[in-house]
Formats: C-alpha cells, sequence, structure tokens
C-alpha cells in the first residue's frame, strides 16, 4: 500500500532506482526493525549505486565501447606472459593523472584491445572521461570533416584518456599522419593517450606514408610513455605448424627441430 502511494512520487522526484528497491527494502526494514534513519541511509544508497551505475553505462556508450571489457574477464592463464602487473598499474589510472602515455605492443591475438578497453573501463570508473578510436576511424573520420576540423579536433582533445587501436595496422592515407600528429602534439605532456599496435615501431613510417611525421609522432608519445611488450601465444594466430612453416631458428613458442 505504502509502495503503491509512494511510486507516483518518486517517478516525479526521479528517484527511479529507489523505487525499484524500495519493496525490498521496506520487508527488510519491518524485519530487522530498521530506525529510520537507517532505513533512510539503506534506500538512498540503493539510488546512489545505481545512478553511478547508469552514468558508468552511459560514458562507456560515449566512450565507443561496443561491449564492457574487464580485467576479471581477461584470460590471464591461457598466455602467462602478458604484462599483467604493468596492465594493473595502468589500470591503477595514475599514467592519466600524470598526462602520460602507454604502448601495447605485440602480434594479433594476444589481449591487447581487451585489455586497452580494460583499462578504459577501469579510468570511467574513477571518473574520467574516455574515448576509444581505432586508426582508421580517426584517418576516414578527419579525411571527411571540412578543411579545419575544429570540432572534430575538439572531440579528440576533450578526453582525459584517447585510446588508439590497430595503430599502423596498415597504410593509411597520406594525410593521416598529419591528421595524428596534430591530435599528438595537442594533447602532449597534457592528457593520455593509450595505443595498440601489431607492428613494430620501425615500420610505423612506411605505414603513415610519412617517416618525418611518424617520426615527430613517436618523439612525443614515447617521451613519456609505458611501453608493454605483449609475447606469447595468440588466439588468433596459427602456431608455425599450422601454417606449414619452416623455421631455421628456434622461437620461443616453438623450438627448431634439430637435423
Amino acid at each position: 500500500m505504502i509502495q503503491t502511494q509512494l511510486t507516483p512520487v518518486l517517478k516525479q522526484l526521479r528517484l527511479s532506482g529507489l523505487s525499484s528497491t524500495l519493496d525490498v527494502r521496506l520487508r527488510e526494514a519491518a524485519s530487522n526493525r530498521l530506525s529510520h534513519a537507517e532505513f533512510l541511509a539503506v534506500i538512498f544508497q540503493d539510488e546512489l549505486n545505481i545512478r553511478q551505475q547508469r552514468q558508468i553505462e552511459r560514458r562507456c556508450q560515449a566512450a565507443g565501447f561496443e561491449e564492457r571489457k574487464t580485467l576479471e574477464d581477461f584470460d590471464w592463464e591461457y598466455n602467462p606472459k602478458v604484462p599483467k602487473k604493468e596492465i594493473y598499474e595502468l589500470a591503477s589510472c595514475q599514467f592519466i593523472r600524470e598526462g602520460k602515455c602507454a604502448l601495447l605492443i605485440g602480434f594479433p591475438g594476444l589481449g591487447k584491445s581487451h585489455l586497452s578497453q580494460a583499462i578504459g573501463y577501469e579510468a570511467i570508473k574513477q571518473g574520467f572521461i574516455v574515448l576509444r578510436k581505432s586508426i582508421f576511424d580517426l584517418a576516414r573520420e578527419f579525411a571527411e570533416e571540412d578543411e579545419t576540423h575544429r570540432d572534430l579536433l575538439k572531440q579528440y582533445l576533450k578526453p582525459d584518456l584517447l585510446i588508439i587501436e590497430d595503430f599502423a595496422g596498415k597504410h593509411l592515407p597520406q594525410s593521416s599522419g598529419e591528421y595524428l600528429l596534430e591530435v599528438v602534439m595537442r594533447r602532449y605532456e597534457k592528457k593520455s593517450i593509450l595505443l595498440t599496435s601489431n607492428r613494430p615501431l620501425e615500420d610505423w613510417g612506411k605505414l603513415l606514408n610519412d617517416v618525418p611525421v611518424a617520426q615527430a609522432i613517436l618523439d612525443r608519445v614515447l617521451h613519456h610513455c609505458h611501453i608493454l611488450p605483449f609475447v606469447g601465444k595468440s588466439k588468433r594466430w596459427p602456431g608455425p605448424e599450422e601454417l606449414g612453416l619452416a623455421f631455421n631458428a628456434e622461437t620461443p613458442e616453438t623450438p627448431a627441430k634439430k637435423r
């Protein structure tokens, strides 16, 4: 009866979180003989928890996270060579507070994308604004924008953490390096960038079609940067034997057969 009377009032006050748990909390209060103050503390905490969760969901959507990736969901046992300690250090978000960068680099299928988003999710929970883009989306958006790029540039400069995935994954249009350089320069020593890449640093110039621009990007990104190499077993790439490749030298995963 009480809940029925309160429902329209709570709706008008936009206390939907409190409304959703009120019935349970009323029964809890009666069963445990909660004082008025204790009851109010419980129901207001319910409202606060739900509001915080909704805010996190909105920020994840605004960040461009198609699905939630967390540190807890990651399969650490599959590839124990993944730098777990360093990942958790990044997830503390101290590098964001310091305006530093991070680079997760290694072959495909080692978990770089999952973990970059998991770090972004931890940043969102700590109140930071995050934006995630692939390098291909960044290049396309700047190519389609008008010549000033003013509004688009604001979008890339606002977040506390900018995640750029698949960096130098393949050849990009000629002007892509210039767009990225401007973003990097304007964020340099102010706000953080987290890059993922499956290509060695020496290839970046060729893939950006501009070696001097790639060098300028590297100079700024690597100046204050946590570099995490990813090695070991890939979940997407088959091993050498499956590819039918012959190796003359030993690799960490598949020792060469002695002749």
